[in-house]
């Protein structure tokens, strides 16, 4: 039995943004939005300065250049924090002159209860980190356990361990890498192993760390000239963030609508991934790229504040300022089977369902979930154990806790970015949200005058008319239909075209280069 998952990720560029969808098996899994000179991105690296302390909320605030200060916590300091301050000052004030750590002394940690203000002061210079971006009137969050990721290792300046990703299974490989990468990692600088380096060879890995301790240098060099706050090293973009952290061999297929975008993406994949350059495709067809793989559509289905499922069961999901909250509804779903056994059903096809809504439109924070209520405890056992397998894809850092004697299920998501809400309902074209139509009896006298004024201001013109598919049928109908009357009026045979997606009420004209005439 082939259980392979067909991978595709089709980019849609517009110039002002870059919308990002992952399809597997040409579902849509996953959604991302990107901004066109978003200047604050998860993982960029700046020399902050303190504007103040915090002891009541144990925070600093901290100047990288956004409106809004950023926000720095005790506990995103890290206990090499003494490391970092002693490193940053030592390289504004040019008393290090080099930006390898082989003779950096490393201070002792700093105390895990202690207070932001016996290790930070004002007009500090600190190294910081992109945690959060900024959300709603929020600015930036910050961490000074500074990593930088690379396709199969990340590196983490002042730390000299090394850990090997609990995804690799085999405790042969975990040996094999863990010995490999301390073989040849620089001192002082602490290496984590990725997914991505299983079964790669020690000239691979090599490489990988050589060009991070490249940008470690860069961050050096422009750390030794700065003299306020500054970007120091900016995270790749959101596309080549996501072929370098989940390209693998199940991706069949990328695609991409524009040929900057799809130049830049080679070059990239000819750094990290030569052999997949192959699958990368431009995308030249008349149609927009995500009407052609679907995606509008499922995008159009998947937001909102109900989703109905396969079945017929449905999820509603709502959201307050402090959680998000799924309640799961059976609807029509199996009647005929027995109550315990329509509900675990419809539970276990939710799972799936749920873990893909919370990717797709990237919900953080808490997240209760309310099942259908269950008797049998091993059924219960089940649902909980579908949830975490349906969550084991998902690259953001969860917490999945047992369902309660209510059959509530509680889930933890870490939130680095603002959730993607796209609202999917649409001002009716017929009322203009007024909530009032004209009456449809008199579509066909309002589309004859249209007709006129269109005749008479293209006269040599084809011209074809597209309506509801029931407006053209009554347009067409009979003998002598209403078509063949305009044609005896205007001495020209109008094309009437059928499309689904308009309103009742709605009705458009186009000219033989396909053209829409308007009439306003």
């Amino acid at each position: 039995m082939n259980n392979r998952v067909d991978k595709e990720l089709i980019i849609n560029s517009t110039g002002a943004s870059v919308d990002i969808a992952i399809l597997e098996d040409r579902k849509l899994v996953e959604l991302h939005q990107e901004q066109v000179g978003n200047d604050f991105n998860v993982g960029d690296i700046y020399l902050g300065i303190i504007k103040k302390t915090m002891p009541g909320l144990n925070a600093a605030f901290v100047e990288i250049g956004h409106p809004k200060d950023a926000f720095l916590h005790y506990t995103d300091c890290g206990p090499k924090l003494s490391s970092i301050t002693k490193y940053t000052t030592g390289v504004t004030r040019n008393k290090i002159s080099t930006s390898k750590l082989d003779s950096f002394r490393i201070p002792q940690d700093i105390d895990k209860r202690g207070s932001i203000d016996q290790v930070l002061k004002k007009d500090d210079p600190i190294l910081v980190q992109v945690l959060k971006e900024p959300i709603s009137t929020k600015g930036p969050r910050l961490s000074c356990e500074l990593t930088i990721p690379g396709r199969y290792v990340v590196i983490s300046p002042f730390k000299n361990m090394v850990a090997v990703s609990k995804k690799i299974s085999s405790e042969e490989e975990r040996t094999r890498l863990k010995n490999l990468v301390e073989s040849i990692k620089p001192k002082n600088f602490g290496v984590i192993v990725r997914t991505a380096a299983e079964g790669k060879k020690v000239a691979d890995i090599h490489e990988d760390i050589l060009s991070l301790t490249n940008k470690w240098e860069q961050i050096f060099h422009k750390l030794k000239k700065a003299r306020r706050h500054r970007l120091l090293l900016k995270e790749l973009d959101k596309t080549e963030t996501i072929l370098r952290d989940i390209l693998n061999e199940s991706f069949n297929n990328i695609v991409v609508n524009d040929k900057k975008t799809f130049n830049s993406l080679k070059d990239y994949l000819g750094t990290i991934a030569k052999d997949r350059i192959k699958i990368l495709n431009p995308y030249n067809g008349k149609r927009p790229v995500f009407d052609h793989f679907g995606i509008t559509r499922q995008i159009k289905a998947s937001f909102g504040k109900s989703y109905t499922m396969k079945s017929g069961a449905y999820l509603i999901i709502e959201h307050t300022e402090a959680m998000h909250v799924i309640d799961v509804n059976s609807g029509p779903k199996m009647k005929s089977m027995d109550q315990e056994s329509a509900s675990l059903a419809v539970n276990l096809e939710a799972a799936e369902e749920i873990a893909r809504q919370l990717k797709l439109r990237d919900l953080g924070g808490i997240i209760i979930i309310d099942f259908i209520d269950m008797r049998i405890p091993e059924n219960k056992s089940k649902l909980v154990k579908a949830v975490r397998r349906a969550m084991s894809s998902d690259r953001a850092q969860h917490t999945i806790l047992p369902l309660t004697k209510f059959g509530l299920m509680q889930i933890t998501r870490q939130r680095t970015r603002p959730e993607i809400n796209i609202k999917t309902a649409e001002v009716c074209p017929s009322c203009n949200g007024t909530g009032t139509v004209a009456p449809s009896l008199l579509i066909t006298d309002d589309i004859a005058r249209s007709l006129s004024l269109v005749h008479n201001s293209h006269p040599k013109s084809k011209i074809s008319l597209h309506v509801h598919p029931y407006v053209k049928s009554h347009l067409t109908k009979g003998f002598p239909s209403q078509r063949m009357k305009w044609y005896l009026q205007f001495n020209k045979w109008i094309n009437i075209k059928a499309d689904a997606n308009f309103a009742l009420n709605m009705y458009k004209f186009y000219d033989h280069k396909n053209d829409e005439i308007r009439l306003d």
